[in-house]
This record gives structure tokens, sequence and C-alpha cells, in this order.
């Protein structure tokens, strides 16, 4: 990992380390439980390789407005079961509880600052240049108590704030484990993959997936392009099928404004690349509350077309198994509805089996994978959504470009 600084380059025993995380989860509508805790097992690596420093965790969950907008005494508490350690918490961000809390800690303590988005600067400063971001009170205050800046916050990379990128130019800014991983796992499947290289694009968002596509198409690295769930229902529209009102409405209600370029981004891969890509060959809608197969050649239907088909699933496992690297971010189905999870849960299977390099992206799909338990059994399962869309896309990366600027800066002071 060139021009970023990592855990083996530095000394951090008996340091004060800022933590910064991405442990935003999916909690229980009333209960506030946690339906995943995958990210926050995710940072346990890192955790274990400060053990001998004084950690202070600063993250968020969801944002102001939100029913799952909480406080993080409740990950704080999650985090010290997962590691069988005490995780202490102030319900302060960078106050005075909080500073107090800080400069008590004693070698191998672990504290966990309240929501950062609780604070009115972090979503405020969200454009900011670092010229903003760096006297903010959140920077001001906080930075001098640390000696290093550590972050896993590689869902949030994508994002730009007071927490995630301004404390480049004041403190030196680690990549701790799980972003080390993430970075590494990304940049491969984006500019030197194993071949033949086969990437799995589905979901709702298929504007996202459509760029992730030119990416990875202009990159010349990849040799098939398979599109399952919405996106490729949006690519049988875009080659001439008709897939349905119904089916075409929610298309264009899923992608709002971003529809006429989704669908301009989709017609140029479809002109001019149509040899790399693979589009489903039957589907299955529900019909009066059944699971009913379909070939595309039967389409138009009223109905909602939920899933893809077991033909469609037959054509792509011979790819999948004959690849050296396989990419799949976004299901293939409504996999939240039992009688509709056969499609994304035949994919997963496959990623499992394969002796592929296997990297999973971020969202539903990684959410599936920890629910199942077979993350240890893919290559890289990402914790990061959009973030990992965003790099996939080759997109700027607010979060590793403070890393680099930070890399820069203070690099020299860890030189023999």
């Amino acid at each position: 990992m060139d021009g970023v600084l990592s855990l083996d380059d530095v000394r951090l025993n008996g340091k004060h380390i800022l933590f910064r995380v991405d442990v935003n989860s999916p909690l229980h509508p009333e209960t506030r439980a946690f339906l995943d805790d995958g990210r926050l097992r995710a940072i346990t690596d890192t955790l274990r390789a400060l053990a001998d420093s004084k950690v202070v965790l600063i993250g968020h969950q969801s944002r102001p407005g939100r029913n799952d907008f909480t406080d993080l005494s409740g990950h704080a508490d999650r985090l010290a079961r997962i590691l069988g350690r005490p995780v202490g918490f102030v319900p302060d961000v960078c106050g005075d509880a909080a500073i107090e809390a800080i400069r008590e800690m004693k070698d191998g303590d672990i504290l966990c600052l309240d929501n950062v988005r609780m604070h009115p600067e972090e979503i405020a400063l969200k454009r900011a240049p670092i010229e903003e971001l760096r006297v903010s009170k959140i920077v001001t205050t906080l930075a001098p108590e640390f000696d290093a800046y550590v972050t896993d916050a590689f869902a949030a990379s994508h994002r730009n704030s007071p927490s995630l990128t301004g404390f480049s130019e004041e403190l030196p800014c680690i990549a701790g484990r799980l972003m080390e991983k993430e970075i590494n796992a990304l940049q491969t499947a984006v500019n030197n993959p194993p071949r033949p290289y086969v990437a799995i694009l589905g979901g709702a968002k298929a504007d996202d997936s459509f760029r992730v596509s030119q990416n990875l198409i202009d990159r010349g690295v990849v040799d098939t392009i398979a599109f399952v769930g919405v996106v490729g229902n949006m690519m049988l529209w875009v080659q001439g099928v008709d897939i349905g009102e119904g089916n075409k409405e929610f298309i264009r209600g899923t992608l709002g404004s971003d529809f006429d370029a989704a669908w301009s981004m989709a017609e140029r891969l479809n002109n001019d690349h149509s040899e790399v890509l693979f589009v489903p060959t039957d589907v299955a809608v529900e019909a009066k509350g059944e699971r009913v197969g379909m070939k595309v050649s039967q389409l138009p239907t009223p109905y909602p077309i939920y899933d893809i088909g077991v033909e469609t699933l037959m054509r792509l496992r011979p790819l999948m198994m004959g690849a050296e690297c396989i990419l799949w971010n976004g299901p293939a189905s409504y996999f939240e509805r039992p009688a509709f999870a056969f499609g994304t849960i035949e994919i997963l299977n496959m990623c499992t089996e394969t002796a592929a390099m296997t990297i999973v992206g971020g969202g539903h799909t990684s959410a599936l994978v920890n629910s199942r338990g077979v993350s240890n059994r893919v290559s890289h399962n990402s914790t990061g959504g959009g973030a990992c869309l965003c790099m996939l896309s080759g997109d700027s990366m607010p979060v590793i470009d403070a890393l680099e600027r930070s890399y820069n800066k203070f690099a020299p002071l860890f030189k023999d």
C-alpha cells in the first residue's frame, strides 16, 4: 500500500490514539438491537494491534432525523462483548467531559466517544475544504490530546467531514488493518485482478453498477460483467426487451432524476461492449403470491420481477467456476422474501465454492455474507456500500486522499 502509513510503519505502544471507525449498523426499529454487528467485528484486528495504546473511538450511527439515530452507548457495550474486555463510553464528543475522560486513560484502555453526528459541525462542514475542517472545534479540541489518528472508516471514505478528513494536517494519519485490507482488495479489483475476471453487479442502484462497469472496461481488466437484479432488468429493457410497465416504473422511481444518465450509460455499454455483457435469460415473478418462472422471451409481464431464474444461474456457474477473480456487488433478487432468495443465495454459494479470489461488495451483499456465517469463505467481504462502489468506479475518495496528504507530511518522522 504505497503513499499511506500503516500500523506496520509505526510504533504506537503507550500512545494516545484517536481511532475513527464506521460502526454504523442496522438496528431493530423498536428495540434498537443490532441486526448485524459485522462492522464492529471488522475493527477488532486493529484494536488488537493497539492493545498497548490508549484508544479513543470516534464514529457515527445514522444521521439526525432518522429512527436509528442514537448515541453509541449500545455500540460500546456490544464491542465490549465481542472483545471480552471493557470499553468505556462518554456521552460527549469534544467537550469537557470527553477531554477529562481521555486524560484519565491508562495504557490498554478503550473509550468510545458519542455519536459524532450529534455535533453540528460533522454534517454542516461535509463540503468544507481542509482549511475549514482543520480549524473546526472537533479537530482543534481533540487533536492536542492525541499522538496519532488511525482510521478504519472505509465505509465512510467517500465522505468528507471534520472527523473523517480534518486531522490530516494535525496528526499522523494511519490506515488501520481494516482500511488496509479494503484498499488492497479493491485496488486489486480495479487495477490488477487475476484473469479471467468476472464482475457480478446487481441491486437496485443501476447507475452505480453502470459506472463500475465502465471503469472496469476502460481499464481493460474485466472479461465478463453479469448484470442481475434490478440492474439486469434495466439492461434487458435497454436491449429492447419489454419487461412490463410495473417493472419499468419501479426502475424509474428508484433512479429518480438519475434515470436519464443511467439509461445513457447502459446504452453506451450495450452498443460498445456487448461482448463482455451477461444478462438474464429467465426470471422469476410474483404472481398471486407465488413464485413463477418465466423465460425472458415470454416477457412482458404485469407482475414484479423479483429474481433471476435457474437457466440464468446455470449459464453463470461455469463462468464463475472458471474465473480467477470474482467481484460481486448487489443482490440478484428481492432476497428478503424467502421465495425469491434463491438467485442471490446460489450466487453466494458459488462464491464460496470457487477457487477464485472473491471480493464481495458492501451493503446488502456484505450483510448477507455475515448473516450466513461464510465471511471466512470469501477472500474479501467489504464493509463499504457506497464507498465500495465509489472506489470501484474510480471516483475520488476523500478519506484516502487525507491519508495520502498526511503521509506526505508525517512519513519522514517514521523513517529510520
